[in-house]
This record gives structure tokens, C-alpha cells and sequence, in this order.
């Protein structure tokens, strides 16, 4: 079915065969013939005429037998009275033949007919010896040669035309694949922003509401609720900075400052109000880091203190920070086992972030007991200095 409608002429075909024979049929009606004194004169042009016709249909589903054929029918119609509309017809096939045929047939079209123009010349001067014989040539070249070879140019910059078209296709689907992957990786800074500024702060609200509510002690319900507020207007201030951050529209001269690892003796000072018992031990200066180095350190310290609010034993937690020329480790332990008191509920969204962060600059992230059995839980991440920019 589909061979058989790739045979089908095409409808422009269609019109330019019927408009050259009724031409051609005009033509040889009020008696305009293109030679005298023929071997086949009168009405002997119509032959060709009506096979170049035909041939018409073939031009685009068929151009090389086309050509063929044409070549042979334009010279036949040369021992007849002759038609232009023949030799107009002849001139659009060399045209389609160049232009749809197959790549090597159009390029070696204009080869072809180009030495059989300068080959007729030579002949006819030769055996005319009169200049004359030049005019010979040049018709032929201008039903041969130049159709071929405005076929092929116009070939060229079609297919030029559509090579920009493919390559266009592919900037623009390169250009979406990069929008989705920078708005992909926006979205995950966002998530893990968010979670890093606020899991905090509610954590320590959900484990002291939870206290208030089991203990009906008003000092301890108090402190409990001292504390609630305290998280819940750090959490609200957290919170005004990401929004912040996300309508800045990038003209305020003051960029809103990051944290930074200066601020963990405050997040240590904040997770012992929140209950924690913890030891910060910082070596090596820690104030000249990149900036991605010093962000993704603070939050991997403050996600590691929310993650022991929420599920650490009673005991001690130890928070060391140590800086050398090569990189940035930061190591957080805290008591494994069972809780006593109340836990907040967990996803195991933070140990994700945390080890997207470190993913992102090229280093390791390692989280879990110190041995099978044991009861400390280890977070260790290396952030390397070397490649990072700011």
C-alpha cells in the first residue's frame, strides 16, 4: 500500500504534464514547429510530445529513468518538425533529475551533460567548420547542463536547509534537557535548604511539646514552652531568609550572607538548649574556605545535631571540625541505642541532603554505627578545597 503511493504521481507533477502537452498541442495547432524539412515531418512531432508527457509523471518517483528515457525522446524529436513544449519538458526533467534523484546521480548529472555540451561543440564546429556550430552548443548546454545544474544547486541548499533545521532541533532539545536538569537540581538546593534550616527548629518543637504533654509539671512544661517558642521563631526567621532568597529579584546590594562555620559555636550553644549534650572541637583555620566548602560543613553539622536531637541516646555528642590544605572533615558521634525520652519522627531525608552535599563538591559521606553492634552512630564527610569555586 505504501510502495504503491510512493509510485503515485504527485500532483504538481500531474499539472506540469498536462500543461506541457496541451501546450505542446497549441503549439502544433496554429502549425509552430521548431524545424523544416525533417525525415519525419507533419504530425510526427506528437510522438515525442506525448512521451515527454508521460515522462512528466515520473519526474520526482522516478527521475532517472526519467532522464533516460527523455534523453532518447528529445533526440528522436529532433528528426521530426519539433515542439518547444518537447524541449521545455525535456529541460524540467534534467532539472528533477539532479534534484531528486538519488545523491550520486545528481552529482554526476552536471558532469555528464556538461562534456556532452562541450563534446556537441566540438563536433558540430568540427564538421560545420562555421562558427555558427557554437550556437549548437550552447542551446544544448541550455537544455542539458543548466537545468542539471541549477537542480543540484537548489538540492544543495535544501539539504543544507533542512541539516539547520535537524541541527536546530537538536540545540533546542539540548536546551531543554540543560532547563530541566538546572530547574531538577534547583529544586534538590531547595529541598535540602529547606530541611537543613527547618528540621532543627521543629524537631526541638515536636520532642518538647511531646515532653509538656507527658509530664504534668508546670516548671517543665514552662521550659518547654519557652523553648517551643524559641525554635519557632528561629525556624519563622530561617524561613523569611529562603523566601527571601527565592523572590530576590537580584538588584539588593546586600546579599542575604549565608551561614557559616564562624556560627557553630551558636548552633552548638542552641542544640544544648534543645537538650543535647554536646563538645564542638574545631583545628585549623576554618575562616578563608570557599564558600560551597563552608556552607555544605555547617549543614552537615546542623543536620547531624537535629538527626541526635531526634533519635540519639542519652550520652554524650562530639562534633569535630578539621581543616588541613587538602580538605575539610567534619566528624559527628553520638550515642546509639535506645531512647528514653520522647523521638520525632523521621524520613531519612537529612542523611540524603548530607550526602548530596558532599557528592556535589566531590567528596565521601559515610553514616552509621562505628561497628555492627555498637553503640555510637558515626557521620564523617570530606569536602576536598582543590576545584571548588565560589
Amino acid at each position: 500500500m505504501q510502495a504503491a503511493a510512493s509510485l503515485r504521481p504527485h500532483r504538481d507533477d500531474v499539472r506540469i504534464a498536462v500543461g506541457g502537452l496541451l501546450g505542446g498541442l497549441a503549439l502544433w495547432g496554429i502549425g509552430l514547429g521548431m524545424n523544416s524539412g525533417r525525415v519525419f515531418d507533419g504530425d510526427w512531432l506528437l510522438v515525442p510530445l506525448v512521451v515527454m508527457a508521460a515522462l512528466e509523471l515520473l519526474r520526482r518517483t522516478r527521475p532517472r529513468f526519467a532522464v533516460i528515457v527523455g534523453t532518447v525522446t528529445v533526440i528522436a524529436d529532433q528528426f521530426t518538425q519539433g515542439s518547444l513544449a518537447t524541449i521545455l519538458m525535456f529541460t524540467d526533467l534534467m532539472y528533477a533529475g539532479a534534484l531528486y534523484g538519488t545523491p550520486a546521480a545528481a552529482r554526476r548529472l552536471p558532469v555528464v551533460t556538461g562534456l556532452l555540451t562541450v563534446a556537441v561543440t566540438l563536433g558540430f564546429l568540427a564538421w560545420l567548420r562555421q562558427p555558427e556550430a557554437i550556437l549548437i552548443g550552447v542551446a544544448t548546454g541550455l537544455v542539458s547542463f543548466g537545468p542539471a545544474a541549477t537542480g543540484l544547486l537548489v538540492r544543495g541548499h535544501r539539504e543544507a536547509a533542512q541539516t539547520e533545521r535537524l541541527r536546530a532541533g537538536q540545540t533546542a532539545l539540548l536546551a531543554e534537557l540543560d532547563r530541566t536538569q538546572a530547574v531538577t537540581a534547583e529544586r534538590a538546593r531547595m529541598a535540602r535548604e529547606l530541611h537543613d534550616m527547618v528540621a532543627n527548629h521543629l524537631s526541638a518543637i515536636a520532642i518538647h511539646s511531646t515532653a509538656a504533654l507527658s509530664l504534668d509539671d508546670p516548671d517543665t512544661t514552662r521550659t518547654a514552652l519557652k523553648t517551643i517558642r524559641e525554635n519557632s521563631v528561629d525556624g519563622l526567621a530561617e524561613m523569611r531568609r529562603l523566601i527571601g532568597i527565592l523572590r530576590d529579584p537580584g538588584d539588593d546590594p546586600e546579599p542575604v550572607a549565608a551561614p557559616t562555620l564562624a556560627g557553630l559555636g551558636a548552633l552548638v550553644e542552641q542544640s544544648r538548649a534543645n537538650g543535647l549534650d554536646v563538645r564542638l572541637t574545631v583545628s585549623g583555620a576554618v575562616t578563608d574556605l570557599p564558600a560551597p566548602v563552608e556552607l555544605a560543613a555547617y549543614r552537615i553539622v546542623q543536620e547531624s545535631l537535629t538527626n541526635a536531637l531526634k533519635h540519639a541516646a542519652k550520652g554524650l555528642v562530639t562534633v569535630a571540625v578539621d581543616r588541613s590544605d587538602e580538605r575539610v572533615e567534619v566528624r559527628v558521634h553520638s550515642p546509639y541505642g535506645d531512647r528514653d525520652g520522647p523521638r520525632a519522627p523521621g524520613s531519612g531525608a537529612g542523611l540524603v541532603g548530607m550526602r548530596e552535599r558532599a557528592a556535589l563538591l566531590g567528596g565521601t559521606f559515610e553514616a552509621g554505627p562505628d561497628a555492627p553492634g555498637g553503640k555510637v552512630w558515626r557521620v564523617c564527610a570530606r569536602l576536598p578545597l582543590e576545584g571548588v569555586t565560589e
